[in-house]
């Protein structure tokens, strides 16, 4: 048996050939490009602090990345929650230029974190040219 498959996302994935029995359940963790999600939030929030904001735009992402922090802490997140907030975290990055001054310190978390959101993440992808 031969399994095609383009793309999938879930907590649990279970591709068979015949039968399957699953005795006391299944669960998964969120992760995204194989990393836990709150340590992608992590990381950018050490790219934020390390990004040369100005002092104007700084306390808005900062909180926008509380906000993120405690919705990805929850059992579970509200990914279009999380979106909304990761795509005004973005567009402030951008038009501050931070983007192009920290690069991949950035751009890296960014664009996993707008993996783990799947169709929710489009807009991230676009901010940050991906």
């Amino acid at each position: 048996m031969v399994f095609n498959i383009g793309s999938q996302q879930g907590g649990v994935v279970n591709n068979v050939a015949g039968n399957q029995t699953v005795h006391g359940g299944q669960t998964g963790r969120l992760t995204a490009d194989g990393r836990d999600v709150r340590e992608l939030v992590g990381d950018l929030r050490t790219a934020v602090e390390q990004a040369p904001l100005p002092p104007a735009v700084a306390p808005e992402v900062r909180s926008e990345l509380d906000a993120v922090e405690t919705e990805v802490a929850r059992p579970e997140p509200d990914r279009e929650a999380v979106a909304g907030r990761l795509t005004r975290v973005t567009r402030m990055l951008s038009s501050a230029g931070a983007l192009v001054t920290a690069g991949t310190a950035l751009i890296g978390p960014l664009s996993a974190l707008a993996g783990w959101l799947g169709t929710l993440g489009r807009p991230i992808l676009q901010a940050i040219g991906v």
